[in-house]
C-alpha cells in the first residue's frame, strides 16, 4: 500500500496549503506564458531534442537553437503528462503518490560543506555523509522521499552523481531524487536502479529513482538537462523539472514576471518528455527564489521564496501535474 498524505488546502484543513492565486491570475499566467513560447521562444542546444521539438510542430531554427512552441503543444503536453506520480522505494511499504493536493515532504539538497558530528570540524562532505544523511533520511517518518543531502567531494565532479547513487541505493529503501549531470551517468544511474529491482521492465513498473533536471534561466534548455529528460522519459522514470529563476536577476524582478519565466521554462521541458514518451512522468518543480540586489545573494529563507513556492504549486494544480517545491 502506497503512502497517501493529507489533502492540503481542502475544506476539511486536514494538510497544508495556501492559495496565492486566483482563477482569473493562473489563467493571465497561463496566457502570459504561452505567448512567450510562442513569439520570445526558448533557447535548447541539444540537437537530439531539437529534433524531436521540430517534428512535434514546434518552429526550430537549427542554427541558433531558438524554438518557438505552439499552444496546442504545451496543452497537449499538459494533458498527456500524468496527474498521479507513484514514486515506489525498494520497499513497497515506502512508496509515496504524488497527486492533487496531497502534501509529503523531503529533506533538500545539495550540501557542500558540514560541521563533523564527531570532531566539530568544519569540512567539505564526503561519500560517506552522503550514505550517513540518506540512512537518516529514511529513518524519519516524517520525510516521505529521500534526496542527496550533501555529495560526495573525495571524487571527481565527472562522476561525482555515480557515488552519489551509489550512496543512496545501498542506504535507503525509499524513492529518492538524484541528479544525473549528464547523459552518460543518466544510463550509468538507470543502469544501477535496472539491477536493483530486477530488470529494466520492473524499474518501469516501479521506478525507485527520479531525476532532477534543470532549466537555465531565462527559457534556456541545456543539453545536460535535455537529454536526461529525454533518456528518463523513455525509461519510464519521472523527470523532476527545477526552474532556479532568480527574481531580479536571470527574471524580472516581479513575482508574476518570474512566474510566467519559470513557468515557460517547465513547461517547455514538460513538452520535450511527452515527445520523447507520450505519457511520461514528471514534476512541476521550483528552487526559484529572489535575488538580493543589495548583497548579491539569494536568501532561501526570504518571504519571497515562500510566496513564489505557493505561486508554483498553485499553478502545477492548474496544470493538474504534481509539484514539487523548495522550503524556506
Amino acid at each position: 500500500m502506497a503512502s497517501r498524505n493529507l489533502h492540503a488546502g481542502t475544506s476539511c484543513f486536514n494538510g497544508l496549503g495556501l492559495k496565492m492565486l486566483t482563477e482569473d491570475e493562473l489563467s493571465t499566467l497561463h496566457l502570459a506564458t504561452l505567448d512567450v513560447l510562442r513569439n520570445t521562444g526558448i533557447k535548447v542546444e541539444s540537437k537530439q531534442a531539437q529534433q524531436l521539438f521540430a517534428e512535434g510542430g514546434a518552429d526550430v531554427d537549427f542554427d541558433s537553437g531558438l524554438i518557438k512552441i505552439p499552444a496546442y503543444m504545451i496543452e497537449d503536453a499538459v494533458s498527456s503528462a500524468p496527474s498521479s506520480v507513484r514514486l515506489a522505494g525498494r520497499n513497497r511499504s515506502r512508496d509515496f503518490v504524488v497527486e492533487g493536493s496531497r502534501v509529503g515532504f523531503v529533506n533538500f539538497g545539495e550540501g557542500v560543506a558540514i560541521i563533523d558530528p564527531v570532531t566539530r570540524e568544519y569540512r567539505k562532505t564526503y561519500k560517506r555523509d552522503v550514505a550517513n544523511a540518506a540512512r537518516l533520511s529514511d529513518y524519519l517518518d516524517e520525510l516521505d522521499i529521500n534526496y542527496r543531502a550533501v555529495t560526495s567531494l573525495d571524487y571527481d565532479g565527472k562522476v561525482q552523481s555515480l557515488h552519489n547513487a551509489e550512496a543512496m541505493f545501498l542506504n535507503t529503501t525509499k524513492h529518492f531524487f538524484i541528479g544525473a549531470d549528464g547523459i552518460e551517468n543518466c544510463k550509468k544511474i538507470i543502469k544501477m536502479a535496472s539491477e536493483v529491482v530486477g530488470g529494466r521492465e520492473e524499474l518501469m513498473r516501479r521506478p525507485i529513482i527520479s531525476f532532477n533536471v534543470c532549466p537555465t534561466s531565462p527559457l534556456r534548455l541545456i543539453p545536460d538537462c535535455t537529454e536526461v529528460i529525454i533518456e528518463a522519459a523513455r525509461a519510464g522514470l519521472p523527470s523532476n523539472i527545477i526552474s532556479m529563476a532568480l527574481a531580479g536577476a536571470t527574471t524580472p524582478v516581479t513575482l508574476a514576471g518570474t512566474l510566467v519565466t519559470h513557468n515557460a521554462e517547465v513547461l517547455s521541458a514538460v513538452v520535450l518528455s511527452q515527445l520523447a514518451s507520450k505519457g511520461a512522468p514528471v514534476l512541476y518543480g521550483s528552487s526559484t527564489t529572489m535575488m538580493d540586489l543589495r548583497y548579491s545573494t539569494t536568501p532561501v529563507g526570504a518571504p519571497e521564496l515562500g510566496m513564489i513556492s505557493a505561486g508554483v504549486a498553485n499553478l502545477a494544480r492548474y496544470y493538474m501535474l504534481p509539484s514539487f517545491v523548495a522550503g524556506g
